[in-house]
């Protein structure tokens, strides 16, 4: 079973997608802010983070940075509001799988998901 972490400082966001992906047979869990995202990330070890760009604290960029810096990083999907071609760039950059702006279409969501999770489990 893959293992999901949403990162997203709105809590209806979170629930939202924790929702629709346990549906489908996910183990997922969120957190609300990019220190809390490190932490679980630390001890759950997922194997794709969902991650957004802006949030209060530590910004997604910053902890899609210390995300990669880790032993075994997951793979990252940024999802955010932030049309950007310099964040973007720089997400990309950081090492990001892809960038989905939101409001999202959840079956193109759910595609992306599918085929970033089987590189990992095959």
């Amino acid at each position: 079973m893959a293992n999901l972490l949403v990162v997203d400082d709105e809590i209806e966001i979170c629930d939202f997608l924790r929702n629709f992906f346990s549906e489908k047979g996910y183990l997922v869990s969120f957190a609300t802010n990019g220190e809390q995202a490190l932490i679980q990330s630390r001890q759950q070890h997922p194997d794709l983070v969902l991650l957004d760009v802006r949030m209060p604290g530590i910004s997604g960029l910053e902890v899609l940075h210390r995300l990669r810096m880790e032993d075994n990083p997951p793979k990252v999907v940024m999802i955010t509001a932030v049309e950007d071609r310099e964040v973007i760039e720089e997400a990309k950059r950081l090492g990001a799988e892809d960038y989905i702006l939101k409001p999202f279409i959840l079956d193109y969501l759910n595609s992306v998901v599918l085929r970033k999770l089987t590189t990992i489990l095959h």
